[in-house]
This record gives C-alpha cells, structure tokens and sequence, in this order.
C-alpha cells in the first residue's frame, strides 16, 4: 500500500473550462493506492454539500473541455469533514484511466446533488443488518459502518467483502480495524460489527463467491447464526452486477422484499457504482 500526500499537479496541462453552476471544484487530500488495481483517495468536503451514508455522487476531472462524470459511492459518513472514494483502476477507462493518477493538491469536480437506494430509510427496521460486497462495492458500506445511525436501528451489522486477490481485501480489513478504534463509533460497533472477507482466487482461509458460501451455509455458520429470516434479516448488496444478480435472487428466495425510498422493505440493492 502506497500512500501520496505530496501536493503535485497531475492536471497542469488540462484544459481550461468554466465550470457548471451545479459542480463543485474540490482538492485532493490524500490519495492511497492499494494494489494495482485499487485505489482510495480523499478530497476535500464543500461546506454545502449535504448527503446521506451510503449515498453515491457523480465526479470528474477538469482535464477536457466537457468533463467525463461517473457514480461514485462516497465511503466517508456523512459527519466526515472531507469525502473519501474507493475506486477501481480501468487503464482504458474514460475517467478512472485518469483519475488513478491524482495527486495531492490535484482538482477533482463534484456534482452537487447525492442519491442512492442503499440508505437506512430504505429498509424497515429488524435486528441484524447484513452489507454484502464484493471488490469497490464495499464503498457505501464504508460510509454507514461508521454512522452512529446504523446502529441506533440494527443490533448486529455483519459487513462481508469478497475479492479475487488477498492484497484487494486490505481497504476493508483497514476500514474495520479503523471503525472498532475509532473514538467516535468504537464504543458504538464494539461487538456489533463482524468483518466477513474471502476471496475467490487467492489462498485465503474462507473461499469462494459469496453467493456459495450463502448458498452452502458456510457464512451463517461460520458466523454462528441462523440463515436470512426477513422475521430478523436485514441486507444491503453492492458489487458486481452478477454477484447482485444472484444475492437478489436469493434473499428473494428466502422471502425478503426489495425496499426503496418510498415504501422501506427488507432489502436494497445499489447499481450506480464504478468496479
């Protein structure tokens, strides 16, 4: 893991445009690259800028004269001082292609209006809260691991993250050692919060798309509680479209219903994310 938090311009040459009355010009504070294929990266937060965790924004860069945007869940709460990002790396990607070389000190663009479905009033309240990721889709659930609110509404939050590698678990190793130290929520997840990783490629002790250990009843007993039960369950799912394909299909299956903003249900799953 590679941390950058010397200001630098990766952007000297970029194109000079007027920016949009609906974006927000940020700075870069720190930019964290994990492995080769993964990145976080902080910036600065606009005293306006209002969301909820587990929210997605659009962002860009100034480098062309018509900014390329892509969603963004953002993965600091909603008290955090600046907004933080885990992203993925795409070498012919419109933006990320770009956006892997930031600096500190760099321009980041941010639309000003947030949304998503994977917010706590999206789902009516229950005893245990299941976030299930799979590579950046582990992004929101940084953001509401850390909000004192989820655990005013769920007794149990149990965050699982499957990678291919076990160099690409460590954002989330780090973010919950970080939440269980943290001085303002570690009182809060102190035995609430369980950290649940596997991989599929590299040797790990727990192996295999989190879509089989599901289905084989590894996680449940690994965890030591029953299987989804809508009576008690509640999941939020975030990762790959297939990965959100088949945990859909079976918590589906189990008898839970799909929540939104409008009528809070059992389950929410969130489509708009970069990885």
């Amino acid at each position: 893991m590679q941390t950058a938090d010397l200001s630098h311009s990766a952007q000297a040459s970029a194109t000079a445009f007027a920016i949009p009355a609906n974006v927000y010009a940020e700075k870069v504070v720190s930019v964290t690259h994990y492995t080769d294929r993964l990145f976080s990266f902080r910036i600065t937060r606009p005293q306006s800028f209002r969301f909820r965790s587990g929210e997605f924004v659009m962002i860009g860069l100034p480098n062309a004269e018509r900014p390329v945007f892509r969603a963004y869940s953002i993965a600091s709460p909603a008290w955090d001082d600046e907004l933080e990002f885990f992203s993925i790396k795409v070498p012919d990607g419109p933006l990320t292609s770009h956006l892997q070389k930031i600096v500190a000190g760099d321009t980041v663009l941010l639309r000003q209006k947030s949304t998503g479905t994977l917010v706590l009033d999206a789902l009516t309240p229950a005893k245990r809260l299941y976030m299930i990721s799979t590579g950046t889709g582990i992004a929101p659930f940084a953001s509401l691991i850390r909000d004192p609110e989820t655990y005013e509404k769920f007794d149990q939050i149990i965050l699982t993250h499957t990678c291919r590698d076990v160099a690409e678990l460590e954002y989330g190793a780090e973010l919950y050692r970080q939440s269980v130290e943290d001085a303002l929520i570690g009182e809060l997840t102190n035995g609430r919060l369980t950290y649940y990783s596997s991989t599929t490629r590299g040797r790990f002790p727990r192996m295999g798309r989190i879509t089989a250990l599901i289905e084989n009843g590894s996680l449940f007993a690994d965890l030591g509680v029953e299987a989804f039960d809508p009576a008690n369950d509640r999941v939020m799912i975030c990762g790959s479209m297939a990965m959100l394909h088949d945990v859909k299909a079976l918590v589906e299956k189990a008898g839970f219903r799909e929540g939104s903003h409008s009528e809070p249900g059992d389950f929410v799953v969130e489509r708009a994310f970069v990885g």
